[in-house]
Order: C-alpha cells, then structure tokens, then sequence
C-alpha cells in the first residue's frame, strides 16, 4: 500500500468529533426555533430557505442549487415552481443549453429575502447579548470553516451510485 493510499488521520479526537456532530445537531435545531417564526411570511419555511441561498448564490442552473442544497433535483424542481408561482423566483431557459433552467431570484423575491435577513438578524442580536465582537467572529469563522469542510466534495461520503445531492430527501 503507498502512501498517498493510506487513509488519513484526523488530529481530532473520535470524542470531540462525536461531541461535535451532537452539538451541531442540535445548533441547527435550536437555531431554527430561535429565528425562523411563522411571521416571516406567508410562504413556507422551506421555500424561505431556498429562496435565501439562491439570494446568496445569485442565478444558476436548478441542478446547481439542487447540489448546494443537498436535495433531489426533483425535489427542488417542485419548490422552484412554488416560488415562481408566487413571484419571486424567475425562471428562463439557459441559453448555453436549451434543455436546461436557469433560476434567480426576482425583485419581489428580493424584498421578501431582506426582510425576512432583516428580521433573523435583529432576533439573533437581542439574543446575542452578552456576546463582543471578536466572540462572534470566532463564532462565524469556526461554523464557516466547518460548514466548508463538510461540504467539500474530496470529504463527502457517496452510500449509493449517486452522490450526495441527487438523492431525495
């Protein structure tokens, strides 16, 4: 066996490495309770949490956004089209290859994308109290840096022929 074929070792802990997993389980659920309510609008959560990362990745190809967010493409296809039936989501074909879609979000769906960021981010501040400003960086620089680890493709798992993103959920 070379070298390069050796599996990795991690310099993290199995211990800390479960403590983690638990606790960002649980972060995401308490995050959730914390600052999704249902006054942020009268369209589901789910459509909201489409809606803010196709904000934040700007137009793209429905396959993409489909692997971003870890989901069938049919699955997002059925979201995609509650969201362009309420405006604010536009859809066009993609000129480089008419078979396919391209998505963004349209100027209605941008207000509604403000105002619901506008809305976490003051409930997240009043809980924040207590906290400075280099404890939430430190905050924000550790969850990006993981989030990033663990979408990164060399790090993902695939359990069936087809790979994390393609499979329903």
């Amino acid at each position: 066996m070379s070298v390069s074929s050796l599996p990795s070792v991690s310099s993290v802990s199995l211990g800390t490495t479960e403590a983690l997993i638990d606790e960002v389980f649980l972060f995401g659920r308490v995050l959730r309770d914390a600052l999704v309510s249902e006054g942020d609008g009268h369209i589901p959560r789910a459509l909201t949490g489409v809606l803010l990362v196709l904000a934040a990745r700007g137009e793209c190809r429905q396959n993409e956004l489909a692997t971003e967010l870890c989901v069938s493409q049919s699955s997002l296809s059925r979201q995609i089209t509650d969201l362009v039936d309420v405006g604010y989501v536009t859809r066009h074909s993609d000129p480089a290859d008419g078979r396919a879609f391209r998505i963004r979000v349209s100027p209605e769906g941008m207000a509604y994308v403000k105002h619901v960021r506008t809305q976490r981010a003051t409930r997240m501040q009043k809980l924040m109290t207590g906290w400075n400003e280099t404890e939430a960086t430190i905050a924000l620089e550790s969850i990006r840096h993981l989030k990033e680890t663990l979408f990164d493709p060399e790090h993902r798992i695939v359990t069936s022929s087809n790979p994390i993103g393609t499979q329903s959920v």
